[in-house]
């Protein structure tokens, strides 16, 4: 959602020379090289085939391979992620991918002579959020709204609303609430100077 017409179309609205004014473009002007970066970084993925939408934020990710194999949806975070794009990453909307996280989509089998490369899809359905450091094996599909803890080693698919943590990942006892409506792009600084009121201000 880094994109500068988005973000002028939505931004919070103060009184002109108040204090809240001032702060508020101060915070922006700091911060619009990030938003310059990401909205850079976002472009360069679509220009080379990949479909990330526009209110995607994409940072310093390694993502290597055919960016052909590679969708995400509204409102995505994605951090200092690493992907690699042997088939394909579907990503949906409102997913928030931290620093750390490796996504991969092949493997090799063990058993052939020649060591054959065997490349499964990855799909993440909408509000998951896969915490640092953990690991996507190839194949698996996250259920909309499950969490995958920090470190965790996912080789299994995980249904909706599950939160699975440890090597391997297993489901713990507590499960997300199915009612999930926020925009994990919003956390971002860059974006809070424009959508979000400072509270500080009066």
């Amino acid at each position: 959602m880094a994109g500068l017409s988005y973000l002028w179309a939505n931004r919070i609205k103060y009184p002109f020379a108040s204090q809240g004014y001032i702060r508020a473009w101060a915070k922006r002007i700091l911060l619009l090289p990030q938003v310059f970066k990401r909205n850079a970084q976002r472009n360069a993925l679509n220009r080379a085939g990949a479909r990330v939408h526009e209110t995607a934020e994409i940072g310093e990710a390694s993502i290597i391979g055919n960016k052909s194999r590679l969708s995400v949806g509204k409102f995505s975070f994605i951090g200092r992620a690493s992907m690699v794009l042997h088939g394909s990453i579907n990503i949906g909307d409102r997913v928030c991918i931290n620093d750390g996280v490796e996504i991969l989509t092949a493997t090799h089998s063990v058993t052939d002579h020649a060591w054959a490369q065997i490349a499964k899809d990855t799909v993440i359905e909408d509000y998951v959020w896969i915490a640092q450091g953990a690991m996507i094996l190839p194949g698996v599909t996250l259920g909309r709204g499950c969490v995958v803890g920090a470190r965790a080693v996912v080789s299994k698919s995980v249904p909706a609303g599950a939160i699975v943590a440890g090597n391997p990942a297993v489901a713990i006892s507590k499960t997300r609430s199915w009612e999930l409506d926020y925009n994990p792009c919003e956390f971002l600084a860059a974006n809070q100077a424009w959508l979000v009121p400072d509270r500080s201000s009066k």
